[in-house]
């Protein structure tokens, strides 16, 4: 049963061509292409291209895109993993390499932990590639308390990096 509408920061990466949009940046436009057919989009962050985490192997294109449904959370997420699919994805090896790539990072109805699903996305505070989009397009969402995604942002991009 649908709730009533709430905002969602979806991100969005790939870092593997597909076939009908192209390099993982037309994978990246294709897919708010396909968040704004689906959902109601509200705003889509500028595309950022980024070196690949974990053992993903290539560089990614990631943004960040604030739809509105009246999906809740977990709802969401299957209608996520069911566009991913469509885009090519299939199930494999964590961090590794993808045609596309959804989050849920942030929802405007607070949190949710499960087994498959926690949002805040449990990582959000340390990805500047999900953070730095996130902040350019609602830089006063609240993430975690009363630290909203620009203070996390700059938070993040003055911490000295890990050797």
């Amino acid at each position: 049963m649908a709730d009533a509408n709430h905002l969602y920061a979806i991100a969005i990466g790939s870092n593997r061509s597909h076939g009908h949009h192209g390099a993982p940046a037309g994978v990246v436009a294709s897919a708010i292409a396909t968040l704004d057919e689906r959902f109601t989009l509200f705003d889509a962050s500028p595309l950022i291209l980024n070196p690949a985490t974990g053992g993903a192997g290539r560089e990614f294109a990631n943004a960040v895109a604030i739809i509105e449904s009246d999906l809740d959370p977990r709802a969401l997420l299957a209608a996520l993993k069911s566009i991913e699919r469509s885009f090519g994805r299939r199930p494999g090896r964590r961090w590794g390499p993808r045609v596309l790539d959804l989050d849920i990072v942030a929802w405007s109805g607070g949190t949710v932990a499960s087994r498959t699903l926690t949002i805040p996305h449990p990582r959000l505070t340390q990805r500047a590639f999900v953070l730095a989009p996130l902040a350019a397009i609602a830089p006063e969402w609240r993430i975690v308390g009363s630290l909203t995604a620009r203070h996390l942002n700059a938070r993040l991009a003055r911490a000295v990096p890990r050797r």
